[in-house]
Order: C-alpha cells, then structure tokens, then sequence
C-alpha cells in the first residue's frame, strides 16, 4: 500500500472544517501550514480514499493534494506558467476582443480551445482576423484597465525566486503582455505570439510560428536545456487543453482553476486556493 501525504488547503475554510475531512483519511500526524492549511502524513492512499476525501472537500471549497512524503521546492529548479487565465486572471483576446464589440464571438472560440474541442492554432488564427483593423492602443487598454496577476501569484513567485528556482511564462497569448508581465515581476523567460501591427493597427494576423501546445512543450525543453536541468525538474501550471503537453513533461504538473480535461491529468490540481497553494504542498 502507497504511503503518501495529504494536503488540505482553501481560503475560505478553517482548521477545524480541515481537520474534519483530515480524520477521514486516517493520518499518523497532522500538521498545521498557517491559518487555511494542514498536512496529514503518514496515508495510507487508495483510489476509494481520494474519492471519499474529495467528496468531502469539494463542497467546502478546499483543494485536496495527496504527495509524496519528502518532496519539496528543493527538489525543483524552474516553475513554467501559462500566461493567460493562469497567472493573470483574464484571457487578453477576449478582454482585445471587447474593444471592438466582439468579446461574445471571440470568447466562445477561446472557451472551446482551452476545452480541447477546437485546435488552438486555428481557434487563434480565427480569434486575431476578427481583431483586424483595432487601434493598438487597446492592447495598453487592457494591460493597464483589466489586467491582474492571479491570486497568490506574486507570493507564489516570490518564494519560489527565494528558493533559488527561475521562471518562464510561456503563452499562446501575446508578446505585448509577457513582456510587461517579465518586467513587472522579473521573470526569467517568456514566450509568445507577436501580433502583427501596421500603422498603429492590428492587421488581423501573428508574426512567425503560432506558440500551440507542441510549441510550449519545446519551449520548456528548451529553457530546461538551457538551464543543464531535465524536465522532471520543472513544475509546470497551466488552466487549458493547450497547456497539457507542457505539463505532461514535468516533474509535477498543476491544474489552477483549469478545465475538467486538465484537472483530471494534472498532478495537483488548485481551484479554490491561490497559485500560492503550490508553497503549502511542497512545504
């Protein structure tokens, strides 16, 4: 029988709603990580026990991470992120999109991409034509009116650059935002889409190769690479279809606030906590 460890965690609960779902699993000690967060060590792990602690969990709107004993940030060198909807907490396109009148029309497109129904390099190609013509200043628009950093994301980059890891945000997004993201919270690497502008106006297509899912899987291989490291040792999070194959590479892979499709394959999945409930399980 696997021994593993399980974390509680959620930003509306308390200790005492944590420790009620922790006696369920039946832990040889629990731990408490501040205010919203236990560990219970020492479980016995069977696919029943996830289902019944999950059960439990998902009502009260905690995140429940069963881990291997022992691991921790140490144990990783790089944290990759995607960009839009996991680090921030909007999609641009659409937010671009609403400044022509047709955030509906792009947004369904986008929905059903990161649900794996349509794939991204058309769904993208199909979302920037409708773009053609939108006065570029729209891109500063949203970057400065609608634009914030996900819950828990700056703690969670924080600590992490204590921790001696690096950083890569890698997008099927745009160039305009990761590189004012890079600046802003001194990140390491980006990658992403660059949107062809003309005269002060978007012409409606991507400069160069499209950043898809093959695309970001390379582009963490090459940042792994570049740093002497194997992908085992990059955490990567993600929210989207897209986002799987980066994160089927990883060393530990985290679904935040991600579609069925992704939560399902993903290592950890957070959807109630901050980015920051990734320092909690690797405590």
């Amino acid at each position: 029988m696997t021994t593993m460890n399980l974390v509680l965690q959620g930003p509306d609960t308390s200790i005492d709603t944590l420790r009620r779902i922790a006696t369920l699993a039946n832990p040889a000690r629990v731990t408490e990580l501040g205010a919203r967060a236990i560990r219970c060590e020492q479980v016995h792990y069977s696919e029943a026990l996830r289902q019944t602690i999950e059960a439990a969990a998902g009502p009260a709107r905690v995140d429940a991470t069963f881990i291997a004993p022992g691991r921790t940030l140490a144990d990783f060198k790089l944290v990759a992120m995607d960009m839009d909807s996991t680090l921030i907490t909007i999609e641009c396109i659409d937010e671009i999109a609403d400044m022509q009148g047709l955030k509906p029309q792009v947004a369904a497109i986008t929905e059903a991409a990161m649900r794996g129904e349509l794939e991204f390099s058309e769904s993208l190609t199909r979302r920037v034509a409708l773009l053609a013509g939108l006065d570029a200043a729209a891109l500063t628009r949203v970057y400065q009116e609608r634009l914030a950093i996900s819950m828990g994301g700056e703690a969670m980059l924080a600590q992490v650059r204590a921790a001696g890891l690096r950083t890569l945000l890698v997008s099927g997004g745009f160039t305009f935002f990761t590189e004012r993201l890079k600046t802003r919270l001194g990140l390491d690497y980006t990658h992403a889409n660059v949107l062809d502008i003309v005269d002060g106006k978007l012409t409606g297509r991507v400069l160069g190769g499209i950043v898809d899912a093959e695309e970001k899987k390379r582009t963490v291989e090459r940042v792994c690479a570049d740093m002497g490291i194997d992908t085992s040792q990059a955490i990567v999070m993600g929210d989207g279809a897209n986002d799987l194959r980066m994160m089927s590479i990883a060393g530990l892979s985290v679904a935040f606030r991600a579609k069925p499709v992704v939560r399902e394959q993903a290592d950890v999945a957070l959807t109630y906590t901050g980015l920051d409930g990734l320092l909690a399980i690797l405590a």
